[in-house]
Formats: C-alpha cells, sequence, structure tokens
C-alpha cells in the first residue's frame, strides 16, 4: 500500500474501491463486505459516515460488543456478515446477529443452524466454505467432498445453502481458485459467490465473485 493511499481517508478509499469493481468488467452487483474486524471506533465510525453499510466480521463475541453495544444504533440499518470460523456452540447467537453466515463447512455446525431453526427461528443466508487449496490448516469443505456435502446440508438438515465461499492459499495465484469455485458453484446450481480480500478484489470480482470482502484496502492497516 503507497504511502498516498495510507493518508486518504475511507470515504476516499472507497470511492477507488468502488470505481475498480465497477471498472473491473466482472459482475455489477458485486457488493463490498467492510471487513471491520479489529478494527478501531472511529474507522468504524468514518465508514457508516461515508455510507457503508455491509460489514464482516470475524468473530461471534467481537461483533456483538460492537454492533450490539457500540454501534446499536445503526444495527438495523446494516447487514452483517459472519466470515471467520463459527463454533457450532455460538450457531443461535450467530444466527441472531448476522444476516449472512459465509462458513458453514462441516455437520456439526449444520447440525446446531438446524437446531436453531427448529426452534422457530430465521436463519441467515448460507454459504460454504470450500478449502480449494486443501490446505490441512485451513476451514472448508474438500472441493472432492462438495457433492456429498451439499446433498446432506438439504437432505439432511433441510438447510438451504446460497452460494460458495473460498480464501486461496497465500503463496499462490488466487484467480485459479477463483475458477474453481465459480465451476463448483456452477455444477451444483448456487448462484453466489464470495471470494477476493483486499489484494485480490478485482481479480475475484471479474470472475464473477457476488461478495468481496474488504479490509486493510478500506480501513487501512489494523492497528
Amino acid at each position: 500500500m503507497s504511502i498516498t493511499h495510507e493518508i486518504m481517508s475511507i470515504e476516499q478509499r472507497l470511492d477507488i474501491i468502488k470505481d475498480r469493481l465497477n471498472d473491473s468488467g466482472g459482475k455489477s452487483a458485486t457488493k463490498l463486505i467492510a471487513v471491520s474486524k479489529q478494527q478501531p471506533d472511529d474507522r468504524i465510525s468514518q465508514a457508516l459516515a461515508a455510507g457503508v453499510t455491509v460489514f464482516g466480521e470475524n468473530r461471534v463475541q467481537e461483533a456483538q460488543t460492537r454492533w450490539g453495544e457500540t454501534f446499536a444504533a445503526h444495527h438495523g440499518k446494516l447487514e452483517l456478515h459472519l466470515i471467520g470460523p463459527l463454533q457450532s456452540n455460538k450457531a443461535a447467537q450467530a444466527c441472531a446477529l448476522f444476516d449472512v453466515i459465509h462458513t458453514l463447512d462441516r455437520s456439526s455446525l449444520a447440525k446446531a443452524l438446524a437446531k436453531h431453526r427448529d426452534q422457530g427461528h430465521d436463519l441467515p443466508k448460507l454459504f460454504v466454505q470450500v478449502n480449494t487449496g486443501e490446505e490441512e490448516q485451513k476451514s472448508g469443505v474438500l472441493p472432492r467432498d462438495l457433492s456429498v456435502f451439499l446433498k446432506s446440508m438439504d437432505e439432511g438438515f433441510g438447510l438451504t445453502v446460497a452460494g460458495l465461499m473460498c480464501i486461496p492459499p497465500l503463496d499462490e495465484a488466487p484467480s485459479a481458485h477463483f475458477m474453481l469455485l465459480r465451476q463448483l458453484a456452477r455444477d451444483h446450481g448456487l448462484a453466489e459467490l464470495s471470494m477476493g480480500m483486499s489484494g485480490d478484489y478485482e481479480t475475484a470480482a471479474k470472475l464473477g465473485a457476488t461478495y468481496v470482502r474488504v479490509g486493510s484496502a478500506l480501513f487501512g492497516p489494523r492497528p
């Protein structure tokens, strides 16, 4: 990130990101998720003032403090996304707070979500996280297991999956992973793709992302 970019306001960075998304030649409907995890309150205030209405958080507890307490007055006007891993025992809390969960990746979590629904609650929009790089340390369903997993979500738990999400390996070109995720979504009739972060959101948009998850390019480096 250049020094010039670092001294820009969040509003200016937001305009640049929107322009680049519009110029990417990708889907005009690509939505920007402002990744607010671990960002100080003053930056969140600036983003809200700049008109940001879609935010992404990594942890349920941090999000509860931010959007349930500090910025509670804004909560009903926003779209909140959980983009980090979700523990099964926090599924009900996540459903009460978030509009979209991007990290459905195992049957135990699906069971917890289905239980919450069966108790009479609405569920957020659900994305299945795919481990496109097949990295041992990373969460996500392996591509070869996706068909069986999606079938179990439908037939086993009655869950509706809206789309797929991935986080490419840091040391590999993201485009190959974005193309794989796009093909997997097409193969399974899924319209939504959550892919692309600060360093590659333009590429993701060109390859069909419906959501890009942008943090440092919007807010600057985390303290």
